[in-house]
């Protein structure tokens, strides 16, 4: 018998084949979920290996440029875009995973919950949607791992410059941005661009940890 109040759900709501289709597909978005996870690990173990690599490329011998540690700043950006797209595909499965753990098993387990929740889980369905925007996801990538990273980029390729100071020379910011320089780009277009590049990376990372719309796990 169903319930006798209009608009909930319990357990006796359910016939046996649309139970086990929410079973399968909880199982399948919890599969999805693990996944993506898997994915998302290996994102970020290439940017370390990929950063290890080129700093002890950089540092391994005076001659070679500083510029590969921009090079490792772009290539991490790359790998993070990466990273934030499959944390929004993530993102999509941990939605309707938490939909069925907040409204079909409650009502599994005989509590009243709302009807129109089904509604809301076959348009999630029919029109695959991520929670949260791309540089949601970009932030929150930043804010977890790689910040991290680049601020490990930024460390040695400061220390790069040090390396490379002239011996000797007094020392003046104007030598400073001299070293800074690549090929016929001024040493201070370099900083600037880098100092403008890390402040929209620390803007993301900000605005992500307070419009993240779902909880913490």
């Amino acid at each position: 018998m169903t319930d006798p109040r209009p608009g909930t759900l319990t357990a006796t709501s359910y016939s046996g084949n649309a139970a086990n289709a929410l079973i399968h597909l909880y199982r399948g978005e919890s599969y999805k979920m693990v996944s993506y996870r898997q994915r998302l690990d290996n994102t970020t173990n290439w940017a370390v290996v990929t950063t290890a690599g080129l700093a002890s490329f950089a540092l391994g011998d005076s001659s070679h440029s500083h510029a590969t540690f921009l090079f490792a700043m772009f290539l991490n950006f790359y790998f993070l875009r990466l990273e934030a797209r499959r944390f929004r595909s993530y993102e999509i499965a941990h939605h309707r995973v938490r939909v069925m753990e907040r409204f079909f098993y409650p009502a599994m387990l005989g509590e009243h919950v709302d009807a129109g929740w089904h509604q809301f889980l076959l348009a999630e369905l029919a029109k695959p949607r991520s929670p949260i925007s791309i540089n949601e996801a970009l932030g929150w990538r930043l804010k977890r791992n790689y910040l991290w990273i680049y601020a490990a980029v930024l460390m040695a390729w400061m220390a790069k410059l040090a390396e490379d100071y002239p011996a000797g020379a007094p020392i003046s910011i104007e030598t400073f941005v001299q070293m800074a320089r690549v090929g016929t780009l001024a040493g201070w277009a370099i900083l600037l661009g880098v100092a403008a590049f890390y402040a929209y990376l620390i803007s993301l990372a900000v605005s992500a940890s307070r419009e993240y719309p779902l909880e913490d796990d």
